[in-house]
C-alpha cells in the first residue's frame, strides 16, 4: 500500500545539550551584566539564547523515514529499487564503519549523541555511493523497515 509510513524518526538533540546551551547563555549574561547596562545584557543574552535554540533545532531537525517506496534521510532520498541490504550496527561497529573502515564515497548522516546506526547498501550501478550510514535511536526497527521496502 503506497502512502503508508513504515518508519519515521527525527534526530533531535538530547536534553543535556539544551541544558548546556542554557548554562552557556547564563554565563554570558553574568559576564555581560557586570560590564554593560542591565538592559543591554538582557538583550544580548536573549539574542544568544535565540541563536543557540535555532542552532540546536536546526541540527536536530534531520528526519529519517521509510515511506512511499523510498528511503529518506535528511534531504537525501532513494527509491526501493536501489536499496540493497540494511544492517543494524551496534556502537562499536558504527564507530569502526564511520572511522577506520569508512569508504570516502559513502553518504553519512551521523550524530555524535547517537552511538548506533544502520548501514544501507546502495545497488544503483550509476551511483558511486556504496552505502549510506545513518545514525538512529532504533537501528533494528529502521533496518527492518528498509528491508521491507524490497
Amino acid at each position: 500500500m503506497e502512502n503508508a509510513v513504515e518508519y519515521a524518526e527525527r534526530l533531535t538533540v538530547p536534553l543535556r545539550w539544551w541544558v548546556q546551551a542554557t548554562m552557556l547563555v547564563a554565563s554570558l549574561w553574568l559576564a555581560l551584566v557586570v560590564a554593560l547596562p542591565v538592559g543591554l545584557a538582557w538583550v544580548l543574552s536573549a539574542v544568544g539564547m535565540l541563536l543557540a535554540a535555532s542552532l540546536l533545532s536546526a541540527y536536530g531537525a534531520a528526519r529519517i523515514s521509510v515511506a512511499d517506496g523510498e528511503l529518506r534521510v535528511g534531504r537525501a532520498r532513494i527509491g526501493a529499487e536501489h536499496v540493497g541490504t540494511a544492517r543494524a550496527l551496534d556502537a562499536e561497529a558504527t564507530r569502526r564503519r564511520s572511522g577506520v573502515e569508512a569508504d570516502a564515497r559513502a553518504f553519512l548522516l551521523l550524530r555524535p549523541y547517537l552511538k548506533r546506526a544502520v548501514e544501507v547498501e546502495i545497488t544503483d550501478p550509476a551511483d558511486p555511493t556504496p552505502y549510506w550510514l545513518v545514525s538512529t535511536r532504533h537501528p533494528e526497527e529502521l533496518a527492518r523497515a528498509i528491508t521491507s521496502l524490497g
